[in-house]
């Protein structure tokens, strides 16, 4: 009988080995057991000249709530949020669209403006609303609610910093920067980690990827970093040939 139970638990355990090695895939789930999808990157703002340029194959209306993303289905509740300034907005996934793989979606020129983006830096974070999440919706206002508030608020109260500057001291000022890198996975096994870089290394021409360890049971694949966008976009490109999940773009803020 014991012997039954050792095969049955080596078994177990040499299965899961194999799938922790092979998985590219980054799928969280909630409590509930619901899959959590959770992606930043570039947004591409919506228009007519898109469809001429053939870079997207659908059409949106200006005016609609509603966004494109490969990997989630038609209906399905986003919540689109501007990292750089923390507005979100309830949105509803469309029709299934082509669109240019450095993308993670297509907004529609409402959303952008009722998220203030700017059309130069349009990092968003799309996460997809669960049914035991619901509460997310109280953190998105829409644009008419905003206004309101804006009204009420004297405009001398308004302060605005700079946050490309920080006060280290009274004499000497530092500035704030950023750079980009990609996040391909986390991996519970080390050799894992170093696998997926060499399958990166096989198949692409991108060459600085690093395994950070994060704990003892943790340990994150990046690529970059990236000082410009591209160089940026020319490494995530590259990475469509490996058919990822869901890989994010993340933009590193640091003094100097």
């Amino acid at each position: 009988m014991k012997c039954r139970y050792l095969l049955i638990f080596f078994t177990f355990l040499l299965f899961s080995c194999e799938t922790n090695i092979s998985s590219n895939k980054k799928i969280k789930y909630s409590n509930k057991g619901e899959v959590i999808f959770v992606n930043k990157g570039f947004a591409l703002i919506y228009d007519d000249d898109l469809i001429d340029k053939k870079l997207i194959n659908k059409k949106m209306k200006s005016e609609d709530l509603i966004i494109f993303q490969h990997k989630l289905k038609k209906n399905t509740k986003v919540l689109v949020t501007n990292i750089k300034n923390k507005k979100s907005v309830i949105a509803i996934v469309g029709l299934k669209s082509k669109y240019p793989y450095f993308y993670n979606s297509v907004i529609s020129p409402r959303i952008s403006n009722m998220l203030d983006l700017d059309p130069n830096d349009p990092y968003v974070e799309i996460k997809k609303i669960n049914y035991s999440n619901s509460f997310i919706a109280n953190t998105a206002k829409t644009f008419e609610e905003e206004k309101n508030v804006a009204t009420k608020v004297p405009v001398e109260k308004i302060k605005i910093k700079d946050l490309s500057l920080i006060k280290v001291t009274d004499n000497e000022t530092k500035k704030l920067t950023f750079n980009y890198s990609i996040f391909i996975a986390d991996f519970y096994f080390k050799e894992s980690a170093k696998g997926m870089v060499s399958r990166i290394k096989e198949n692409t021409n991108i060459q600085n990827i690093k395994v950070k360890k994060i704990t003892n049971n943790q340990y994150r694949v990046n690529i970059g970093p990236f000082k410009n966008l591209n160089s940026l976009k020319s490494s995530f490109n590259e990475l469509e040939i490996l058919n990822f999940e869901n890989i994010e773009i993340i933009k590193n803020w640091y003094v100097y």
